[in-house]
């Protein structure tokens, strides 16, 4: 046989490394069903809820009737209606940009950027805790890629060339939780003369004036980068993403981003879905501050409780184990008490640093929290 594929799944589930799909009974919420049993919800990213809003819902159902349930074809083709353009123009206003494209997820959007702009004349310089999507399209490009250490400005500027190519950085980490110093990452930017991308799909809709953002939250704006890209499967609880920046940017990415001119364009009706969970999201202000409330009420239970979390103030919370055994066992003893969590391991993180990755949302209650850590006490007794 050409491919061993056995003795490489047989090799990863010794190595306590192999996934598996879990499939739910349910939707998205603070409880989610699988297998006929109920457990409280600390996997998801609906960070604020808004996948079960009826406006959203609404306008998703309305979008069917109007324009079908697909596209049809891809954006450059037949593809690209009213509800696309109209989402492009919100997301505009919105952030305060230039223009916006439209991609079916954020993998897509990001794998489009850095294949469409870097060649091998340009460098790249990427955190070394960026997102997979991010890593493999850098790795698999032409430019030579330059990883500094996680959140460390100094080790950046002394990797920098002037004018060379495109600094990369989450806004807030997928899997850490903390976010980047966006002033700083500016500042160099500006100064050696390269470009800066910033993907914020964990920080979009929960950080920030009317959730624009990881930008807006520590006092920058949207057009101090080149290219800011962004999410709607979390806090606007839809699918899909976009890329922003200049309209040159995007004319360019329009013609050049093979993710985008050679796949069928998401449905109209989920892009009048996506402007809805937008309008609602401006309004949100009550489930961000509900969300920072169980932040703070989480991190509190969980120091004296004396666990090891990550540095962290966004509704991702770490809760670091080590070795994947030992977290895979962990979410066991979780399930086992009604609460769901799931276990994070290499290659996802690094060797030696599996954890569990907790989420919490605005749609979870106190009495939630009290639960999850009653059974993280008794979990790690």
């Amino acid at each position: 046989m050409p491919f061993d594929l056995s003795s490489v799944l047989a090799a990863r589930e010794a190595a306590g490394l192999k996934r598996q799909r879990i499939c739910l009974d349910s939707g998205q919420g603070r409880e989610i069903w699988v297998e006929g049993q109920a457990y409280l919800n600390f996997s998801g990213n609906d960070y604020l809820g808004a996948a079960s809003q009826p406006e959203i819902l609404q306008a998703w159902r309305a979008g069917l009737e109007r324009w079908g349930a697909g596209s049809g074809a891809s954006p450059l083709v037949t593809g690209y209606s009213q509800p696309h353009a109209r989402l492009e123009a919100q997301l505009c206003d919105w952030l305060g940009v230039e223009a916006a494209l439209l991609f079916s997820t954020g993998f897509a959007a990001n794998q489009a950027v850095l294949k469409a702009l870097l060649g091998k004349e340009h460098l790249q310089w990427q955190d070394r805790l960026n997102h997979a999507s991010l890593q493999e399209a850098g790795a698999a490009s032409p430019a030579p890629m330059k990883r500094f250490a996680h959140n460390d400005m100094a080790h950046l500027a002394r990797l920098l060339a002037p004018k060379r190519g495109l600094i990369i950085s989450e806004g807030v980490f997928s899997m850490d939780g903390d976010q980047a110093p966006l002033s700083e990452l500016v500042a160099l930017s500006q100064a050696s003369g390269n470009w800066l991308m910033i993907d914020d799909a964990h920080g979009l809709g929960v950080l920030g004036a009317a959730g624009r953002g990881t930008l807006a939250a520590q006092g920058m704006r949207a057009n101090q980068v080149q290219i800011l890209m962004g999410t709607f499967g979390k806090a606007l609880g839809c699918a899909g993403a976009f890329v922003a920046g200049s309209r040159e940017l995007v004319d360019y990415l329009a013609n050049f981003a093979r993710e985008y001119v050679y796949s069928t364009h998401l449905p109209p009706a989920q892009a009048e879905a996506i402007s809805a969970a937008i309008a609602w999201v401006q309004q949100a202000d009550g489930a961000r501050e509900q969300l920072q409330a169980h932040i703070a009420l989480f991190r509190q239970g969980a120091a004296q409780l004396g666990l090891r979390l990550g540095d962290s103030q966004t509704a991702i919370q770490p809760l670091l184990v080590g070795e994947s055994e030992a977290a895979l066992i962990l979410a066991q003893r979780l399930r086992q008490r009604g609460v769901w969590v799931t276990a994070i391991r290499p290659p996802t993180v690094p060797a030696g640093q599996a954890r569990l990755r907790l989420t919490l949302t605005a749609a979870h209650r106190p009495e939630d929290i009290a639960r999850l850590l009653s059974a993280l006490a008794e979990a790690t007794a």
